[in-house]
């Protein structure tokens, strides 16, 4: 195992992100990988499980609530935690802060449309808070 990750160093961590808007995926991408992580992006749910199922490594999940189609944001939140119970997962919404903490109770939310590293900033909070 790389020691800068288990000592929750940026190096070897890895971040999923799901979300259906290329631009949207594009541009939280570029702030997870300016934070030193590294990004993998799908554009729908299944994909995202696929990446999970396959065992490729994830530290944390970055899921855009307003993912739909055959496996939508809290179904893929569920399904991923099923999988790896240690899995951090971050839930970008602009709906009412109560309302997206109801999907996945435990996880971090962030503004679907955070900008200057507001986003990197939640995935490092994740990072910190996992056991």
């Amino acid at each position: 195992m790389n020691p800068a990750a288990s000592q929750g160093g940026a190096y070897g961590v890895q971040v999923l992100i799901a979300g259906r808007q290329k631009q949207w995926r594009d541009e939280i991408a570029g702030q997870i990988r300016r934070a030193g992580y590294s990004a993998t992006a799908c554009d729908c749910g299944v994909d995202a499980l696929t990446v999970l199922v396959l065992g490729l490594p994830v530290d944390v999940l970055v899921a855009d609530v307003s993912l739909e189609g055959e496996l939508c944001c809290s179904q893929l939140a569920v399904e991923a935690r099923a999988l790896r119970p240690g899995l951090r997962i971050v839930l970008a919404s602009d709906l009412a802060e109560a309302e997206a903490a109801e999907l996945v109770p435990d996880a971090l939310l962030v503004s679907q449309h955070a900008r200057d590293g507001a986003l990197a900033s939640t995935v490092r909070e994740a990072l910190a808070s996992r056991g």
